[in-house]
């Protein structure tokens, strides 16, 4: 059955088409379609297509891997390489600048012991030369005031002595004179003190 058109035909108008043949043609596709029955990239007649796609998509790549992406790779690795060696050396200087100023804070700590040493060893020496000159000052005052004592003990019993000789020589006389009655003179007395001691 065909159907046509009811409208004014234009001069250019195309002709009528029927609808049972574009139908047709639709079903032979689709019937064509459906009698391969696979996937048509697994199709001997598309290999080629899919094959130079491939080589063109691998190119593509190698190419923005070699040009692009390596490089820049690259470029990271060797700032991360040169940051780590950086680091490390920073590390060893710095390391090595704590250890040299250990020593030198332990020699400081070491002078200081020695200083201290040096000044408690002057402070005992000048107090024992300060305690043995005061010694000696108070040793020579109490040997002053020992020979004053000694001297002012001489001139008491010097002085004790000659009273004793005059105490026994009036002694005498008054025991003589109570004896016999009659008092011996002064010279006389004295002359047997002297006699008798």
């Amino acid at each position: 059955m065909t159907v046509q058109d009811t409208s004014v035909p234009y001069a250019d108008a195309p002709a009528p088409v029927a609808l049972e043949d574009t139908h047709a043609t639709t079903e032979a596709a689709h019937g064509g379609e459906h009698e391969s029955g696979g996937l048509p990239q697994f199709e001997f007649q598309h290999w080629f297509g899919q094959i130079v796609y491939l080589i063109f998509l691998f190119a593509i790549l190698y190419w923005l891997i070699a040009k692009v992406f390596a490089p820049r790779m690259r470029r990271v690795f060797d700032e991360r390489a040169s940051t780590i060696s950086t680091a490390v050396e920073t590390a060893r200087q710095v390391q090595a600048e704590a250890a040299g100023q250990a020593e030198a804070a332990k020699a400081e700590v070491e002078q200081a012991r020695a200083s201290s040493r040096a000044t408690a060893a002057a402070a005992k020496a000048r107090v024992t030369d300060e305690a043995n000159a005061r010694a000696a000052a108070e040793e020579a005052v109490v040997a002053a005031r020992i020979a004053e004592a000694e001297t002012a003990i001489g001139k008491t019993r010097d002085a004790a002595m000659t009273n004793v000789s005059a105490i026994a020589s009036d002694t005498a006389a008054a025991i003589v004179e109570r004896l016999t009655g009659k008092g011996p003179t002064a010279a006389e007395a004295a002359a047997a003190v002297k006699g008798a001691a």
